[in-house]
């Protein structure tokens, strides 16, 4: 494919309160749209977002919450005229060839040579969207499996009939709203922890946090977990500096260790920790920025991989979904604060992982009702907006034939996205 011609629309969207995580918050996600037409006239929509504290600290930390989207976006231009009259056999080819010059420029605008290479990703993932359906339209491929390219089909050829629904449990998340998520019959809790303050000041408020989370979390029971309990996704999003301090977390909550059912990022360098001795599963994150690190983690006694389709691009989600099978390691997907059509990306991918062990099915993070306000809105201007499987039921997507027919609904027009171009 030639890509003749490209464009770029953002979207401010914002959170109905601030959303809380490696010891800081910020206020909105800017959506970011690529609108590429290749030389023949065939045009294609990519939806892409932002999450600065997620993918750097350390650029979030240094400019004001607009500042970093701006950069974000910047670095999503300067890949897009990357591509303008190339030739691209594929979206592989395409991010191999944009990959490393693009965060070359990202470290430059950033002024920032220890940049993370997930700032880079997360700001390519429109671009990356947008070839992919281009690549679609070109190949006339109408659906998600067909998408899968075949070298990378056995790691993602399970149908899952349900995927476990965890929301983002933030800091400041009240004890009501709480509640209202477990009426709804969600059973995995993913608990941001890594609170400011200290490192034993961190450790004592994520520890109060936990046990009163357990408290109210304890009472309910729930069809879709092996053990029948509610269980906790601890996300540390690597804040913790040495292993002592993950240990003294864990050993607070002995008395109910056993609902722990992932750590993930525990470490803010994970590069020399072993966790293969820590009493539950760690999963990796952040620090998975390409196909190497995962080896790596998986040598260090990691017992989960997770996939970021939205948040480093689809081309590597299918990269790291291969991997994850070769290891004989679990995987599953998470989000950053993901629009309804970006989930459904995020979905089709954790449609078709293995079951994850200790759940009847699957897995994926997403806290859409939790950060936005006109979430109701949003799925309302999804291109099937009555569509069962947008809505959880009893704490999880129910896919059926008519979910895997449609692909969720991503070969669909994003009408609402493809409005800022006119």
């Amino acid at each position: 494919m030639r890509i003749a011609h490209a464009d770029l629309e953002i979207h401010r969207q914002p959170f109905a309160q601030p959303f809380a995580f490696k010891g800081s918050s910020y206020r909105e996600k800017w959506i970011l749209v690529v609108k590429l037409r290749d030389a023949s006239g065939v045009e294609s929509i990519g939806i892409g977002g932002t999450a600065v504290l997620w993918s750097d600290p350390s650029v979030f930390s240094s400019h004001t919450d607009v500042g970093g989207n701006l950069l974000s976006a910047t670095v999503l231009e300067f890949a897009i005229q990357e591509t303008l009259d190339q030739d691209f056999i594929d979206p592989f080819h395409l991010q191999n060839e944009l990959l490393e010059p693009v965060h070359r420029y990202a470290q430059r605008v950033t002024a920032n040579d220890n940049l993370r290479r997930s700032f880079t990703l997360i700001s390519m993932v429109a671009l990356d969207n947008a070839a992919w359906m281009l690549h679609a339209k070109l190949k006339g491929i109408h659906n998600f499996d067909d998408l899968i390219p075949h070298g990378y089909r056995t790691a993602l050829s399970a149908r899952q009939s349900r995927i476990a629904l965890a929301p983002a449990v933030g800091y400041t998340l009240k004890t009501d709203r709480l509640r209202k998520i477990l009426d709804r019959g969600i059973y995995i809790l993913k608990i941001k922890i890594g609170q400011p303050g200290t490192q034993k000041e961190m450790v004592e408020k994520d520890l109060e946090r936990l046990r009163h989370i357990h408290e109210l979390a304890r009472t309910y029971q729930t069809s879709g977990t092996e053990s029948g309990n509610v269980l906790y996704y601890l996300d540390a999003n690597a804040r913790y500096e040495k292993k002592e301090h993950v240990e003294a977390l864990l050993e607070g909550c002995c008395s109910f260790q056993d609902r722990i059912l992932l750590l993930e990022e525990p470490f803010t360098d994970a590069r020399d920790k072993e966790v293969s001795d820590l009493p539950v599963k760690v999963a990796a994150d952040e620090s998975l920025q390409q196909v190497e690190d995962l080896i790596t983690r998986k040598q260090q006694g990691y017992g989960a991989m997770v996939i970021k389709p939205a948040g480093k691009t689809l081309t590597l989600a299918f990269q790291m979904a291969k991997a994850s099978a070769e290891a004989k390691t679990p995987c599953f997907v998470a989000d950053n604060a993901c629009v309804p059509f970006l989930l459904e990306w995020n979905k089709n991918v954790s449609a078709r992982l293995p079951a994850f062990p200790g759940l009847k099915g699957g897995l994926i993070e997403s806290n859409g009702p939790e950060n936005y306000g006109n979430w109701t809105e949003l799925l309302n201007e999804f291109p099937i907006p009555n569509a069962p499987w947008l809505k959880p039921q009893d704490g999880s997507f129910i896919l059926d034939e008519e979910y895997y027919r449609n692909s969720g609904g991503i070969f669909e027009e994003p009408a609402s996205y493809t409005r800022l171009f006119t």
